[in-house]
């Protein structure tokens, strides 16, 4: 009865330890697999506005802009009110961005307005809203 007991807080106490005690590439790919505005790298990603493909410096700019935000408030989307999301009433054309996250081919539509940026994710027929303040985005609305 002894050994069960000492043999099971040895086995505690290396787990809190293994637990607590995360290397950091471990704890950012765990946070990453949850994460909602994930970093775009530019040589996984294609972006259009209105059929034009954006490339070059312009292409690398908007995205280390697009990196750069800072998430402000997630959006609930409920089965109905998508088209809501996808196609707002008062929005200007949105930027197209193409990407693959992990074996997941994602779809993110970036409307530009004057006080916020509201990003449309689409995967896996999920669909995920969530807004971002962005100075350099949001100076597309304004011109």
């Amino acid at each position: 009865m002894t050994w069960i007991v000492v043999l099971s807080i040895i086995v505690a106490s290396a787990l809190k330890l293994l637990i607590t005690t995360m290397p950091t590439p471990v704890v950012k790919w765990f946070l990453g697999k949850f994460e909602l505005h994930s970093k775009l790298d530019p040589s996984h990603v294609s972006i259009t506005k209105a059929g034009k493909i954006l490339e070059g410096e312009e292409k690398e700019n908007f995205i280390a802009n697009f990196n750069k935000a800072t998430f402000l408030e997630k959006y609930y989307v409920h089965s109905g009110n998508e088209q809501y999301f996808l196609h707002p009433e008062n929005a200007k054309t949105p930027y197209v961005i193409d990407t693959k996250r992990g074996k997941n081919n994602v779809k993110l539509s970036v409307y530009s307005y004057k006080d916020r940026v509201d990003v449309v994710k689409q995967y896996k027929k999920k669909i995920e809203a969530y807004s971002l303040l962005s100075d350099p985005l949001q100076q597309e609305a304004v011109s």
